[in-house]
């Protein structure tokens, strides 16, 4: 089984990493796009969603994750899920890559000020579950697609979703050192792992 990548131009992909060295899935830092052959699955993490963006056309990262994303899951958290929509309403400088079926609305909740950690409750994979979570200049979904479905709300207010095999959540649950996503969305690697030490 191939590693869970995370991309690693700009962000907290530290910690997306050291998440899922907790959640002993095997995990790489992502670059460069040739790299995208190497993993089983990719995580775009929070950061700066402009900035990700520039840095990502530098390469042509938008076309090589869109194949990606054909046969392997994609997940996003806070700019992550920015970039995977399919239409950012207020920044036309972002070219998103029309993974998730769904629009967003850039640092909606207001500024770092604005910034809280509360309990969102979550259904993934029929799994459900109260999960605390850090919302970061967070964005908001305005529109959901007919192909997407919703998993999570908090306050009335979508903030996860799935399109086919991909996954985007408005908050950041790896700042708090929660592996619960990683592990549902990547137990296959999980298995993997542990039939592999085992043997």
């Amino acid at each position: 089984m191939k590693p869970i990548g995370v991309l690693a131009l700009q962000g907290d992909y530290e910690k997306h990493l050291n998440t899922l060295v907790r959640a002993e899935i095997p995990a790489i830092d992502i670059r460069y796009p040739d790299q995208l052959l190497e993993i089983n699955g990719l995580i775009i993490p929070g950061g700066e969603s402009t900035t990700m963006n520039d840095l990502m056309k530098r390469v042509d990262f938008h076309t090589h994750i869109a194949d990606f994303a054909k046969t392997k899951t994609v997940m996003g958290t806070c700019a992550g899920l920015i970039l995977m929509s399919k239409k950012v309403k207020n920044d036309d400088q972002i070219n998103p890559l029309g993974i998730l079926d769904i629009e967003v609305t850039r640092n909606a909740y207001g500024r770092q000020l604005n910034s809280f950690v509360d309990t969102v409750e979550v259904e993934i994979d029929n799994d459900h579950s109260q999960q605390e979570v850090a919302f970061i200049r967070a964005p908001k979904i305005s529109t959901v697609g007919k192909s997407t479905t919703i998993l999570g709300k908090h306050n009335n207010d979508i903030v996860a979703v799935k399109t086919g095999i991909h996954y985007g959540f408005t908050f950041h649950s790896e700042l708090n050192e929660n592996e619960y996503f990683h592990k549902c969305i990547f137990s296959d690697n999980i298995d993997f792992q542990k039939e592999n030490n085992a043997a």
